[in-house]
């Protein structure tokens, strides 16, 4: 009975599989709002009534997609960490920087299907949000053993942080644990700087406008972790 379900098992799992590579392809050529559960099926040389078996809806065929893209993003950033040594925090922040960035534009679609524009219509589920904090988790998890380690030293050029805004720092310090609200409100800031870099570069607005995009890639991650007080 044991070995009957692990092979009914292998054989859904391989299925999913099946559909979801197919669905990124159509994501490709037909975005998000294009998705057919209808055409995944005739791709397979299924009924549609089949593939609903697996994803009942459009949606739960989305909510798969927009999860394996987070985890794997996550994965990239995960690995670029680990492969850098452990107490130069200069060198993981590129490297997850860097390692983010080499991910979306091998993979644009899918880093449009999660970083770009909602998708018309489409509630995104709780079983979401793990998955969408594997990246995060890494960046302040830099910053958090830098400032265990008594090297976080953000230069003095940003302005007080206003006291209303000390309700979201709560909410995001429990990915770096003891930092102040100012290297909070930071760690936003190179947050959404590495992802308008990335955006910027795969959406088409450096077109004729920034030949040496790598090196400016570079550069500004480097500028960025100044400004977090990284040390070089």
């Amino acid at each position: 009975m044991n070995a009957s379900r692990t092979a009914r098992e292998r054989v859904r799992a391989e299925l999913v599989r099946e559909i979801t590579d197919i669905a990124r392809v159509q994501l490709a050529s037909e975005g998000a709002s294009g998705l057919s559960l209808r055409a995944v099926a005739r791709e397979m040389g299924m009924v549609s009534s089949a593939v609903h078996r697996y994803f009942p809806t459009k949606d739960d065929l989305l909510t798969a997609l927009i999860v394996d893209g987070y985890n794997s993003v996550g994965a990239a950033a995960e690995d670029a960490d680990a492969a850098s040594p452990p107490d130069d925090f200069g060198a993981r922040w590129l490297a997850v920087c860097h390692g983010v960035r080499n991910w979306a534009l091998a993979r644009p679609h899918e880093y449009a299907l999660i970083h770009g524009s909602p998708v018309p219509g489409y509630r995104a589920p709780q079983d979401t949000v793990g998955p969408a904090t594997r990246a995060t988790t890494v960046y302040g998890r830099i910053l958090g053993d830098a400032h265990r380690a008594g090297r976080l030293s953000p230069p003095d050029i940003c302005p007080p942080v206003p006291p209303i805004l000390s309700t979201d720092a709560e909410i995001i310090r429990s990915l770096i644990p003891g930092v102040s609200d100012d290297v909070i409100t930071r760690a936003i800031a190179a947050w959404t700087g590495l992802y308008g870099m990335i955006s910027f570069e795969l959406f088409g607005q450096f077109n004729n406008v920034v030949t040496h995009r790598a090196e400016l890639f570079d550069h500004n991650m480097r500028g960025l972790a100044r400004f977090l007080g990284i040390p070089d």
